[in-house]
């Protein structure tokens, strides 16, 4: 099975690896259309606008989420962009559903880099068939790209994973694990025990990864290069609503049942619009 995009060999190794680097799948339009409403929304945030991090010379790694809903340049990306599709050809999935986005961008020479962890384990839905497209506006060398551990996705634990409220200081990112989990690996300290994966990177390439995949990084910027990157979250046939009792980094529950969809259900409504359908 092959599509101008998604070959053969990129299924498997989504599959096996939990992750895999797709180049120039995103036509330069796209970019630029992105790159502006990157721009609106640093001078224009959201109330889900979060400052992850500032250092002693004021470089600040700063985060937006759900702005597809806002602005025209992310919601017609969302509908029209050729990464449903993809999305859906890698997890070998009958249909795809859009969750969320999360917009970051880090100042030139930002050095903080984020703390290795999964998405899918803290959000409102249940699944395997998950893909965060992480997919960068500017070029980015693989030591301040997004990192990736090969095969994480497989492994059959549920890992305690990081407080991210303890970096915003904000309540509503306070996610606490229980007794039935054991602590994330010490990814950082003992990086010569894991494959690690990170490219070089082009505006126009997207790294596709499992949402169990453990992932972090993207940090470690020089001096003259900034970092601005627009991540979605696409969902496919498996994944179902669930509110977990832990915590939700984002927190759907709320806007969920507000429109009627409970623990679970299908994701669907206009919240998470059905974006693309495999054709028989």
């Amino acid at each position: 099975m092959t599509t101008e995009r998604v070959c053969t060999e990129d299924i498997q190794t989504f599959a096996t690896d939990g992750v895999v680097c797709l180049r120039g799948v995103i036509e330069p339009d796209w970019i630029d259309r992105l790159l502006n409403g990157v721009e609106h929304t640093l001078a224009n945030p959201s109330p889900r606008a979060r400052l992850w991090n500032r250092d002693s010379e004021g470089r600040e790694s700063r985060y937006d989420s759900q702005v597809w809903r806002t602005r025209p340049e992310y919601g017609d990306f969302v509908r029209s962009s050729p990464l449903g599709e993809i999305a859906g050809r890698l997890m070998q999935s009958s249909r795809v559903n859009f969750f969320f986005d999360a917009m970051f961008s880090r100042a030139p020479g930002t050095q903080f880099r984020t703390p290795f962890h999964q998405d899918e384990p803290v959000w409102s839905v249940n699944g395997f068939q998950t893909v965060s497209s992480w997919m960068p506006l500017v070029p980015v060398a693989s030591s301040s790209a997004l990192e990736v551990v090969r095969g994480s996705h497989l492994w059959d634990q549920t890992f305690e994973q990081p407080n991210f409220g303890a970096l915003t200081r904000d309540a509503r990112d306070q996610v606490v694990f229980g007794d039935d989990t054991v602590p994330i690996p010490d990814i950082e300290g003992n990086r010569d025990r894991y494959e690690i994966l990170s490219w070089d990177m082009e505006p126009g390439d997207v790294m596709c990864f499992n949402g169990r995949c453990i992932h972090g990084g993207s940090g470690n910027l020089p001096d003259d290069r900034d970092l601005k990157v627009f991540n979605t979250k696409w969902l496919g046939d498996d994944v179902r609503v669930d509110f977990r009792k832990t915590g939700m980094d984002p927190d759907h529950s709320e806007a969920m049942t507000a429109v009627g969809l409970g623990p679970g259900n299908r994701l669907g409504t206009h919240l998470y619009p059905e974006v693309w359908t495999m054709q028989s």
